[in-house]
């Protein structure tokens, strides 16, 4: 039996997706299960014992015929609610062919109702989730895996799969003992929050007694060279290789970030986690994508910018880290 799964979003989701991956492997153990991904993603499951070939999408290649090279195969599931992974899938002419689209995209289940044999449907949309505050919105590693055992996976897993070796852990064995780790981002610049307050929330986290961590990738290079500037964290770290990252995070005491896929490799490396989610959607995004399975604060950045706004905000997160270290 030959199955293609495809995800080729962000790295969070990814993440996010890795017990689908894991349920498929032990519901079909001989299996060849091949991923569809990204280039981009493809640091989450270049380690995974859960596939047997990865497939990077081509720059510039249309999803069709990259979905045609796997023409053959048993089943294809898209783990992934985007077109793109959409039409892969459909391209594989799989007798079994799976995905997923949210309930309020009547144009998207119409198309897909023609191309796929099954689609599973999710709640999980903005406007409704603001519309009826009542209704809980399932996460996202609970809708992937919905869809995988629409594919007839039956042994479910629910653990998130991220393999962190002993020569990553060596690579940062020099930093100091269960720090807190804050992972920057562009977002903690704007919307809700500004350099000068991210710079002030270091030194307010000072006051808890732990070493101070801060990681940083391309989107944040400034806010980086600011804050090892302002000597403010004991340690700055950019720009790290993937898994080495994911082992800074392995070794903290609590993680502290926005809501970006720092957010799932923490919960994937099991460690306390803090979120900062936009305000806008926060209803919808800190219920989908909240820290997983480990113990976490799920906060809400503040609607402005004014000093009054930052400094709630401020205390919001360092009592957060308190109660989680």
């Amino acid at each position: 039996m030959r199955i293609l799964l495809s995800r080729t979003d962000r790295v969070g989701d990814l993440i996010l997706s890795t017990p689908a991956i894991a349920s498929v492997r032990r519901s079909f153990p001989d299996a060849h299960v091949i991923l569809s991904c990204s280039r981009y993603n493809s640091v989450v499951v270049d380690r995974s014992p859960d596939v047997d070939e990865i497939a990077l999408l081509p720059a510039g290649v249309k999803p069709a015929a990259f979905g045609a090279r796997f023409r053959g195969v048993d089943l294809a599931i898209a783990l992934a609610p985007r077109d793109l992974d959409h039409r892969i899938v459909a391209a594989t002419n799989a007798p079994k062919r799976v995905g997923y689209t949210y309930v309020t995209r009547y144009v998207a289940r119409a198309v897909l109702g023609t191309i796929l044999t099954d689609v599973v449907l999710s709640e999980a949309d903005p406007r409704t989730a603001e519309r009826h505050p009542e209704r809980t919105i399932a996460h996202e590693v609970d809708q992937v895996l919905a869809v995988a055992a629409a594919a007839g996976a039956g042994t479910i897993v629910r653990d998130l799969v991220l393999p962190v070796l002993d020569e990553d852990r060596a690579a940062v064995s020099d930093l100091p003992p269960a720090p807190v780790v804050v992972q920057l981002g562009r977002r903690w610049t704007e919307q809700g929050s500004t350099t000068a307050s991210c710079l002030q929330l270091f030194r307010e986290l000072r006051a808890l007694g732990q070493p101070l961590v801060a990681t940083y990738g391309d989107d944040a290079r400034e806010l980086g060279d600011e804050v090892a500037r302002a000597g403010v964290a004991d340690v700055v770290l950019g720009r790290l290789p993937f898994h080495v990252w994911s082992a800074v995070f392995e070794r903290a005491a609590c993680v502290v970030t926005i809501d970006t896929g720092a957010t799932h490799v923490a919960s994937a490396v099991r460690v306390p986690t803090v979120v900062l989610f936009e305000y806008k959607w926060f209803r919808l995004a800190s219920q989908e994508w909240s820290p997983y399975r480990v113990p976490n604060a799920i906060l809400r950045k503040p609607p402005d910018e004014s000093e009054a706004s930052l400094r709630a905000s401020r205390a919001e997160i360092v009592a957060a880290v308190a109660s989680l270290l």
